[in-house]
């Protein structure tokens, strides 16, 4: 998942025709890691807490010199206007982001708490900006101005975007009402921090007699095994071996329950009240709702454009699901000896049942298939594929400053030229945020020093090594690889003026990662780096032929999984009466009914309460499969001219990855494909066709 933190800051003095004196910049300390030169890396492994709040405040007090210069000017123009803030958003767009990956990965508890900290400062800050009336008339008396009817292009797109921005961030609202705009803000972002906090800290046990370990592998269980038997914590990285495999149904439930419930004693009522209080927002700003507000930039543009999308998928694909379950029932009443059970598969057990026609119909072990998959291969097979396909080089950097000891960090060439920068965090450890994303630190843009070339960071929570055995990868977990690497190969092919111009819109940030995840399906590449990790065997031929086969087993009840969380999603944040307020739990079983494809909801669970989208990308979770639309349709051009072909690879980092949002998405998709998209590709994806 691709994580942007929209936050501003600056570099460059404003061109101003004001009499008025220019006030000197603050300087960082000299000692302060985060005081760096063009392009240098941050000094991560001395940074302290003390150091953050440092370069926050430093950083806040240059963008006021910026936004105050800005706000004095006599004469304005695109270069002492937009420009100027661009710079000034930037430095304070490296600033957040810093400040909350290091609260997100950071051993240090101070650490974390003022990455935290400064990052809420920042948001303060930036509620302060984008209300602010006499910076926003500059804005608008140039873009009320000759020069700007002048403009096309990136530049007349980056006016618009600021402006746009300024207008969704209280501008044009009154005095009092702006301050309800600024309180609801900082509410917002204090619940949803600690949402996270809650969530990430759970740290949930389960633990199992052997007996109740049987079915889970061999190497799973030493990994967990005490004197008295296994205590397996309750992580992503432990769901799928748990669920897959363990042969008690009553294990698979305690699982799945406590894995929902992971800070749910305190985050269902936070999550009442991110709901209320967004909802508030978006009725301030003049919106039906919140997801009417929060969708308004975005490729759909409003809800009823979402709830077409999302219902009609869900048509589509409900024939299949009812199928697929059907398949289950079979396999669940032959196990059971029950032949004419024809109760509903329980929700718990799904995942088991899909894996027992796996190995037992198609001759797929999931388990069997991780030993081929072993995380430094894979990682030296995916960057030589990127390398290839998109003209570039990744040099790691040996013994680069970093905040953990396991952290990798690459610099990307295109030739000679440095075009960006990478970190890996790519294991589970106390405190970490558990999920899985491309993090921007930097984004690209052009300064009077030179070009800054952008900085992500991959944040993962992939089964950890121990001294017996490597990181051994799930296909699963290898698309999710793929994915995620894929958003750092995003960030580093960015090639434009302007920070504010280095992201796509939201709905569409993730088909660039997601085309990726097709490189996997084809055998070629697969066997080039997936080799035993004992025995170094190339990924078996027939059994990359039996996972071929088995590729849209159940894939029905997945796309169904995925629309329910669409559906719950919209739910929350556009149907939203305050005079009714929503139970969440009560939600979850209403949309079953809804889809009429039996109970899903288990009963003393609350997944609504560990659930990163809904807290911090709310209105989003149908923009997988939107942009699931154009990944499948751009991914034809390069099955018609050869998955590594770098003619079309290079072709498709300068059209897409490389554009952000300096020209029109659709203009850009459609030169790429040589045609208008459409959603042919995806249907028979989903093995609909």
């Amino acid at each position: 998942m691709k994580s942007t933190f929209y936050s501003f800051l600056m570099i460059a003095l404003v061109m101003s025709c004001s009499n008025e004196p220019k006030k000197e910049a603050v300087k960082l300390s000299a000692e302060n890691p985060f005081n760096v030169t063009l392009n240098q890396a941050v000094d991560y492994a001395n940074v302290t807490g003390a150091h953050i709040e440092e370069y926050v405040n430093v950083t806040i007090e240059n963008a006021e010199l910026e936004i105050d210069a800005i706000k004095a000017l006599k004469n304005v123009s695109f270069a002492n206007t937009y420009e100027t803030y661009d710079k000034v958003f930037s430095e304070l767009n490296k600033s957040s982001n810093n400040a909350f990956m290091l609260y997100w990965v950071s051993t240090d508890s101070i650490t974390r708490a003022k990455g935290l900290e400064g990052y809420q400062k920042i948001e303060k800050f930036n509620t302060n900006v984008g209300s602010d009336k006499a910076l926003f008339n500059k804005f608008k008396a140039f873009a009320d101005s000759d020069e700007y009817s002048k403009l096309k292009g990136h530049k007349k797109r980056l006016v618009d975007f600021v402006m746009q921005t300024f207008e969704r961030s209280g501008v044009n609202l009154n005095e009092a009402d702006v301050e309800t705009y600024k309180k609801l803000l900082a509410d917002i972002s204090d619940l949803s921090s600690q949402y996270s906090i809650n969530m990430n800290t759970a740290n949930e046990v389960l633990t199992l007699t052997e007996a109740q370990a049987e079915g889970l592998p061999e190497n799973f269980k030493n990994k967990y095994k005490t004197e008295t038997g296994y205590e397996i914590p309750v992580q992503n990285a432990t769901r799928g071996p748990v669920m897959s495999n363990a042969k008690s149904s009553a294990v698979r439930k305690e699982f799945t329950t406590k894995y929902a419930n992971r800070g749910a004693d305190k985050n269902l009522t936070i999550l009442d009240s991110l709901v209320s209080k967004r909802y508030q927002l978006g009725k301030l700003m003049g919106y039906d709702s919140y997801a009417a507000y929060n969708l308004a930039p975005k490729m759909a543009k409003d809800p009823a454009t979402v709830w077409e999308f999302v219902n009609g998928l869900v048509a589509k694909s409900k024939e299949k699901a009812i199928q697929d379950y059907e398949v289950l029932k079979a396999v669940r009443n032959k196990e059971l000896n029950t032949p004419n059970d024809d109760s509903r598969i329980n929700a718990w057990d799904a995942a088991y049942y899909k894996d027992q026609i796996l190995k037992n119909e198609y001759k797929v072990d999931n388990e069997k298939m991780r030993e081929y998959l072993p995380m430094q291969e894979c990682l030296a097979g995916m960057f030589e594929l990127y390398q290839e396909l998109l003209g570039l080089e990744f040099r790691k950097i040996e013994g680069a400053s970093v905040w953990h000891e396991e952290v990798e960090t690459y610099e990307v060439y295109e030739g000679d030229k440095l075009k960006g920068r990478f970190y890996l965090d790519l294991f589970p450890r106390p405190n970490k945020e558990s999920w899985f994303y491309g993090v921007p630190l930097t984004y690209g843009l052009n300064t009077s020093e030179g070009y800054e070339v952008p900085v992500s960071m991959l944040l993962g929570n992939f089964t950890r090594p121990t001294e017996d055995l490597p990181s051994l990868l799930s296909h699963g977990e290898l698309s999710t690889l793929f994915h995620e690497f894929g958003h750092i190969v995003d960030g580093m092919s960015y090639e434009g003026d302007y920070s504010m111009q280095a992201y796509s819109k939201a709905d569409f940030a993730e088909a660039m990662s997601q085309i990726f995840e097709n490189w996997i399906f084809d055998y070629d590449i697969l066997s080039s780096f997936a080799k035993h990790y004992e025995t170094g065997e190339v990924f078996p031929k027939d059994l990359y032929d039996n996972m071929m086969n088995a590729k849209n087993v159940s894939s029905g009840i997945g796309a169904q999984g995925s629309l329910r969380r669409c559906l719950y999603d919209m739910y929350l944040y556009d149907k939203f009466n305050p005079e009714k307020p929503f139970d969440t739990d009560q939600l979850w079983r209403d949309l079953d009914a809804q889809m009429g494809l039996g109970a899903n909801y288990i009963e003393g669970t609350h997944t609504q309460g560990s659930w990163i989208h809904i807290n911090t990308h709310p209105t989003y979770y149908y923009g997988y499969l939107w942009s699931e639309v154009f990944a499948q349709d751009m991914f034809t051009v390069f099955e018609e001219n050869g998955l590594r072909d770098q003619a079309t690879g290079v072709k498709y980092r300068k059209l897409i990855l490389a554009n952000g949002s300096q020209r029109d998405i659709l203009e850009a998709v459609e030169e790429f494909l040589g045609r208008p998209s459409n959603n042919d590709a995806y249907i028979k994806s989903l093995g609909l066709k």
